[in-house]
């Protein structure tokens, strides 16, 4: 029997109702933006993130491309963030509380080692001492955190720093001064230090020694605030990718040695040396107190309070101005990366 036109109505009504009243299909989330490509800063010695280099794991984290640039000092660094140059950089404490102070919008989001044995004072034979120093050239990378924990150093030992000649040499420059004699001890990192060894130099002391009183230095991850905001994700992979190669390399140093010094076309007992000169606290750890903090507690971290001493000491030596230190360097840590990489919200 043919439908009624009244029914026809009745039937279209209803129909409609039901396309009302039925639950939407859930709708895909958007996919974050990925750029075309991350530019990360390295320094090019040994170091644990290398793994992620010599295998491609960041590419393959990320989803795009990674273009590697190198360079040779903190202050290289703050002049490529400056010009834009730079997304995510791997580099010392030092610079990095300079380019805050200095208002780069920059923010550091996580430790990537902490300087141990990585970073010695390297003297001539018959320098036994801190203290013997005086009345020697001494030369350092400007504005590292080399240069920092030779100045700790000089007040810890209670050297009188105008009897000392200083001078600032970028790491391949010290090692040719030092096989002319033209210094006579320098504190520089890995494998540096190592090539001042094989020339006959003696290890004095290491930045280890300095935590005892209270000074720490080591590595950031810093990333440009404009870029962290546009592609967060990014930020958080790197992180976990960092933790996945600290994982391989204290489940296998020798491996992950070999690794890293073939990829560098570097020595294999200074990388060794170099790897092992390192405290690599884990991304948990370091949302506690004893590293970054997770947020809340991030003011009174230990990061947050070696960042004010290093600011005092930058200060002091002229680098940058008193008046432009912040009164707590916490704002400029960003915590949420590290919480987002181990599962926390």
């Amino acid at each position: 029997m043919r439908p009624s036109f009244k029914g026809l109505v009745i039937a279209g009504v209803l129909g409609a109702l039901s396309l009302l009243t039925a639950v939407p299909a859930a709708t895909p989330a958007r996919a974050e933006e990925v750029p075309e490509v991350v530019r990360l800063g390295y320094a090019g010695g040994p170091r644990v993130w290398m793994l992620g280099k010599a295998d491609g794991s960041f590419e393959k984290a990320f989803g795009t491309p990674v273009k590697w640039i190198p360079f040779a000092s903190g202050a290289d660094v703050l002049t490529l963030l400056a010009a834009k140059e730079l997304d995510i950089v791997r580099f010392g404490s030092s610079p990095a509380t300079a380019g805050i102070i200095r208002k780069l919008p920059v923010e550091v989001v996580a430790v990537s080692g902490v300087i141990a044995t990585s970073e010695r004072l390297i003297a001539r034979p018959g320098i036994g001492s801190v203290k013997q120093l005086e009345g020697k050239t001494v030369a350092y990378p400007a504005n590292s955190t080399a240069h920092y924990a030779l100045q700790a150093a000089f007040k810890v030992h209670k050297v009188d720093v105008a009897k000392v000649k200083q001078v600032t040499l970028k790491p391949a420059e010290l090692v040719a001064a030092w096989s002319r004699g033209d210094i006579d001890a320098a504190y520089v990192w890995g494998p540096f230090t190592q090539q001042l060894e094989a020339q006959g130099g003696k290890e004095i002391l290491a930045s280890r020694d300095l935590q005892k009183d209270g000074y720490y230095v080591w590595n950031n991850y810093v990333v440009r605030t404009e870029f962290a905001k546009k592609y967060p994700q990014v930020v958080v992979k790197l992180l976990q990718v960092h933790q996945q190669k600290v994982d391989q390399y204290k489940a296998d140093p020798e491996g992950s040695a070999k690794i890293i010094a073939a990829h560098l076309n570097v020595d294999l007992d200074a990388t060794r040396s170099t790897l092992a000169g390192l405290e690599y606290p884990s991304l948990a750890e370091q949302l506690t107190p004893r590293w970054v903090g997770d947020g809340a507690t991030t003011p009174d971290s230990t990061i947050a309070r070696g960042m004010a001493d290093t600011a005092a000491f930058l200060a002091e030596i002229g680098e940058v101005r008193k008046a432009d230190i912040p009164p707590s360097f916490a704002p400029f840590i960003n915590t949420s990366y590290l919480r987002q990489a181990v599962g926390q919200k």
